[in-house]
């Protein structure tokens, strides 16, 4: 045997079915197309088209709407910030905001702005600058002589406008 009459078994590679090659062939005169009429045209997209009848997505009752206008909040518990100041990325004597957040990996992205909660357990009394927080985050930020600043919008969103 010789380097050069190596070939692949029978039936292992398929040849593509060539359209367009005459009427014997089986896919010849309208190429597998159909008769005439715009979708044997090229450039053709009806999706959604469903012969004239009402499509699907104008059949179904339509409900609610997206306000363009919402906010959208990034939500951090208070054990979450523990966690970053016990693990050295958040410093104590430093103000808590957003940017601050994102730069030590709590947050991924600061969005419009942080909401506080409570969950978990604060053990080091901190400034904290967010848009909002809850009743019981800010009672546990003050019984250790911490502090938290609501303010009204984050300063980068304010900026833009």
């Amino acid at each position: 045997m010789k380097l050069s009459e190596i070939s692949d078994r029978p039936g292992a590679r398929k040849l593509r079915r060539r359209i367009g090659r005459g009427i014997g062939s089986g896919k010849g005169k309208t190429g597998g197309r159909g008769g005439k009429g715009q979708t044997a045209r090229t450039g053709v997209a009806i999706k959604g088209f469903e012969g004239g009848q009402m499509p699907m997505h104008r059949r179904l009752p339509k409900r609610g709407f997206n306000n363009i206008f919402r906010k959208e909040y990034n939500e951090v518990n208070l054990g979450r910030v523990q966690q970053a100041i016990d693990a050295g990325h958040l410093k104590r004597d430093a103000t808590v905001n957003g940017a601050s957040l994102v730069e030590a990996g709590v947050l991924r992205r600061a969005r419009d702005g942080v909401r506080l909660l409570a969950k978990g357990e604060l053990k080091t009394p901190l400034t904290i600058e967010v848009v909002g927080a809850s009743k019981a985050a800010v009672a546990a930020v003050e019984k250790l002589g911490g502090k938290v600043i609501v303010a009204a919008e984050k300063p980068a969103a304010a900026a833009q406008s």
